[in-house]
């Protein structure tokens, strides 16, 4: 859990305020100034659940290899929403910019996430 929201927050973190932060600034429906308790209860639901799932479909492979594997998937999955869905809803100053981003966070995301996990169930 702790794995998950270190990656989440420190990876998000960064994209939002540091390196994309024109990209989202050109954004005109976020908030200037986000509720950060809803993202940390988002960031809790999806960890829960993460963590409750992980032992139940890893392979009988590496835990640090079934580590990566699960995150990549549940990242595909996750980000699939950010990647798509949100800028076939909402107006985007650029599509494309936003898929690339969005892709590009959530694929460094969940794979340090992977890598956590991947190291904290790795067993000899």
């Amino acid at each position: 859990m702790v794995a998950y929201l270190f990656a989440t927050m420190s990876v998000q973190m960064l994209n939002h305020f540091v390196v994309n932060k024109q990209h989202y600034g050109a954004v005109s429906f976020l908030r200037a100034e986000p509720v950060f308790p809803l993202g940390i209860t988002a960031m809790l639901a999806q960890g829960i659940i993460l963590v409750w799932l992980f032992p139940r479909v890893r392979g009988n492979g590496s835990s640090f290899v079934e580590g990566i594997r699960f995150s990549l998937l549940m990242g595909i999955f996750l980000g699939s929403y950010m990647v798509f869905a949100e800028p076939a809803k909402y107006v985007v100053p650029s599509t494309a910019s936003w898929m690339a981003v969005e892709s590009i966070a959530g694929f460094i995301q969940f794979g340090v996430f992977g890598i956590l996990l991947g190291w904290i169930h790795f067993r000899f």
